[in-house]
């Protein structure tokens, strides 16, 4: 058997050859629907990275939040008292407020008006595991002085070579002076430009209206050796009904189940890769249908001459594998310069994983053969006699 498919005749390869323009044209549709694939699995991923960074830095073993908090950036306040009730479980060691908020203020280069996202908390008590924050939390004690994020979106160059030569930079929001007083590097993200990080008390300066008695989320540690299953538990009864204890893990999971089953976004680039995946099955289906339409008459002779079905099926299949290859491989140079631009353009950390690249592919491999079985019917149906 593998003798006879080694010596066979490439009819499959030999028949794409044999009109190059029709097989360029195939190509360019699948490499088409491919980078297509690429591009909203990369901007999902990003949505999944950038939306969920800051809970899986939390430095602590419980999350406290509001039962109306949707996810991250959408958290709504409760009452600090909370927190306070919360050291009366057996099993808590401390527990610490969180103050989030955004704010549009003015880029201190280009002094237009973006949207970063503000963090504040007790610079005795870390609230996230960046060491490159905690190494700096006495700068934040001073009033109206926050770190910046390097890494936010929007032209910050000549502000962070300063801020390196520890030169002081300044900007305004609203008729506060705002001091950078250090760097770090997280990330920007679909809701934000970047991010602040300050005290809990600047937090408060920037953001008058909020009041100190409601905080946006509250991170609890345990003491050695405590089970945070039991005591998150333990929190849901003795605290009221308007907040509700996750553990970390739990909290990070909570949400990345948001983004996938319930944010918009999330939902529209599943459905841009989904439709990434049909366009590609029509193309082949095109090609692959026209090519079976014009060797309709070889086919039949073939048959005549004793040849099963499957064999000629063998063909047209061989056909889709060639063109699901052919068409994949410059779908991911295109998409790694697409991916490099769209990083630098965005901020945003978009990239290729092998997993990715490997998903692709196979998702590639099942569209064309898809597109190759139903190209197929006609072939199976033809009847020698009828077209002799």
């Amino acid at each position: 058997m593998f003798k006879s498919l080694k010596n066979r005749t490439p009819l499959g390869l030999l028949q794409l050859k044999h009109d190059k323009m029709k097989m360029l044209t195939a190509l360019a549709g699948i490499a088409f629907a491919d980078i297509l694939m690429f591009m909203q699995l990369g901007f999902k991923d990003a949505l999944f990275t950038t939306n969920t960074q800051y809970p899986r830095l939390i430095k602590g073993d419980i999350v406290l939040l509001s039962n109306q908090a949707t996810n991250f950036n959408q958290l709504y306040t409760f009452p600090r008292r909370r927190l306070y009730q919360s050291m009366d479980v057996s099993g808590v060691q401390s527990a610490q407020p969180v103050y989030i908020g955004s704010l549009n203020w003015r880029n201190p280069q280009t002094r237009e008006k973006t949207s970063m996202m503000v963090v504040g908390f007790d610079p005795e008590q870390p609230a996230f595991n960046l060491p490159e924050v905690n190494r700096q939390l006495d700068k934040v004690k001073i009033p109206d002085t926050v770190l910046f994020d390097r890494a936010s979106r929007g032209k910050y160059e000549e502000v962070i070579s300063m801020v390196e030569q520890g030169k002081v930079v300044t900007t305004e929001r609203d008729r506060n002076t705002v001091t950078i007083g250090g760097l770090f590097e997280v990330g920007a993200s679909f809701a934000d430009d970047g991010a602040l990080i300050t005290s809990d008390y600047n937090f408060l300066r920037l953001f008058p209206k909020k009041e100190q008695g409601t905080v946006s989320l509250g991170i609890i540690n345990l003491e050695p050796g405590q089970d945070p299953v039991a005591v998150r538990q333990a929190l849901n009864i003795h605290l009221s009904d308007d907040v509700q204890a996750y553990t970390h893990e739990e909290y990070v999971d909570k949400e990345v189940t948001y983004i996938q089953n319930r944010s918009p976004i999330g939902f529209v680039f599943t459905l841009g890769t989904t439709m990434g995946f049909i366009v590609g099955i029509v193309i082949v289906y095109q090609v692959l249908s026209t090519d079976v339409n014009d060797h309709i008459a070889e086919y039949a002779t073939f048959k005549a001459m004793g040849y099963k079905n499957s064999y000629l099926l063998f063909v047209v299949f061989e056909e889709a594998l060639i063109l699901s290859l052919a068409g994949f491989i410059p779908s991911v140079i295109l998409s790694l310069g697409l991916y490099s631009l769209t990083a630098t353009a965005t901020a945003l950390p978009i990239m290729m994983p092998v997993s990715r690249a490997i998903t692709v592919l196979i998702m590639t491999i099942i569209m064309c053969g898809i597109s190759g079985a139903i190209a197929t019917r006609k072939l199976q149906s033809a009847d020698p006699a009828d077209i002799f």
